[in-house]
């Protein structure tokens, strides 16, 4: 059986997605064993609340370290929520900027919207060729946020040898990054553990992926 590691570092949710994932077919452990998040199968990174505060936690744990380690040996990454968000260069938040793990160039700011946060089900727009999203280009998924992503950032590489991130937006107010697939690095701005059957099928669809 695929064996996962839900990343503990004091953010909310945790056993939330440690029942998604399990549901979706996979040995679920939530920890911050160094030694285990590097070497799970995959690794779920959730996050709820601030930005500065997600970051302070993560470091706490070196969970910034374990995301880089696994990364750079090619082994998969899912990041939830806030734990989407603290891949981006930085997150501002309150006019206080705070540096984040920096896998993604780009920051983390306000949505530009009558009503934030945004919280409840939205439609989102899927690249050509996701496999996180097989199956789903017209479900909704769950959100609860009031930041995010709302541009793109990453150049393609001039010389196409490294195959170009599928991102998928969403709109509330205005565009923001819903969701990014770059190879073992994956992300979801949504809640899967929260969107129903089609959250447990995007489980599925990446726990597919992991070999």
């Amino acid at each position: 059986m695929t064996r996962i590691v839900v990343l503990d570092y004091g953010s909310g949710n945790l056993r939330s997605a440690e029942r998604a994932v399990a549901r979706a077919g996979a040995e679920v452990t939530v920890t911050a064993d160094w030694d285990a998040a590097l070497n799970a199968d995959g690794l779920v990174v959730p996050g709820v609340g601030a930005f500065a505060a997600c970051m302070a936690g993560l470091r706490a744990v070196r969970g910034d370290q374990i995301i880089g380690r696994r990364l750079a040996g090619g082994r998969p990454v899912l990041g939830i929520c806030v734990g989407m968000q603290i891949l981006f260069t930085k997150g501002i938040e309150h006019g206080v900027t705070t540096e984040g793990c920096g896998e993604w160039p780009g920051t983390v700011d306000r949505l530009n919207a009558p009503v934030v946060p945004h919280m409840g089900w939205n439609t989102v727009d899927v690249p050509a060729g996701s496999v996180l999203f097989d199956g789903l280009a017209d479900a909704r998924f769950y959100f609860v946020h009031s930041y995010a992503a709302r541009r793109w950032d990453l150049a393609p590489d001039p010389a196409g040898r490294i195959e170009p991130p599928l991102v998928t937006w969403a709109e509330h107010g205005d565009r923001f990054v819903a969701a990014v697939e770059n190879g073992p690095l994956c992300a979801a701005q949504f809640h899967p553990e929260k969107s129903g059957d089609a959250g447990a099928q995007l489980l599925r669809n990446w726990l597919g992926t992991l070999g």
